[in-house]
């Protein structure tokens, strides 16, 4: 479990009130809230990522996932990827990533 540490956090009076009406103890409340906000804030990167991969991922699904493979030294290879534990994907401008069926 990581160590608990005291900060100084500024609120409006109004929210501090509203929050000691929901919950009797304001740090695990804040805590929560904070957590969730960062999740949020995660999953919006997430998905601006995938609606706008790095060029360097475009140009792996372009090499090729087995390619990519092969290139890696060969102790590193077969221990880091189990190819078919994926499905292949295509990248499609304006539509993201697709499942490739070819």
């Amino acid at each position: 479990m990581p160590g608990i540490e005291r900060v100084t956090v500024s609120l409006p009076g109004d929210l501090l009130r509203d929050i000691d009406r929901l919950e009797k103890n304001r740090s695990k409340f804040v805590v929560e809230a904070v957590r969730r906000e960062i999740e949020r804030l995660r999953r919006a990167e997430l998905r601006r990522s995938l609606e706008n991969p790095h060029p360097e991922a475009t140009q792996l699904v372009d090499q090729g996932f087995e390619e990519w493979i092969r290139g890696l030294p060969e102790e590193d290879g077969e221990a880091l990827v189990v190819s078919s534990a994926g499905k292949a994907v295509r990248w499609v401008p304006g539509e993201g990533w697709v499942q490739d069926l070819a």
